[in-house]
This record gives C-alpha cells, structure tokens and sequence, in this order.
C-alpha cells in the first residue's frame, strides 16, 4: 500500500512539473527526490 501511494506521488509529482531545460529537470527531480524523503518519513513514523 505504502508502494502504491509513493509510485502515485512521484507520478504526480514528475507530470506537473515542466522539464524543458536541463536545469528543469534538476529542479524536477530534486523537488521528487525531497517530497519522497517527507513521505517516507511521514509512513514510517
């Protein structure tokens, strides 16, 4: 379940942001790499 609601987030997450440029898409995944860590530490707490 925890799987399945984190794949859903950075799903989210990666089609809302605009990668264009490679600086977008640092900021892209930098943004998916930090609301990961939140959501892990949120499932496991």
């Amino acid at each position: 379940m925890k799987k399945t609601l984190l794949f859903l987030a950075i799903t989210a997450l990666m089609t809302a942001g605009c990668s264009r440029t490679w600086s977008g898409v640092k900021q892209d995944t930098s943004e998916v790499f930090q609301d990961t860590k939140e959501v892990i530490h949120e499932a496991t707490a």
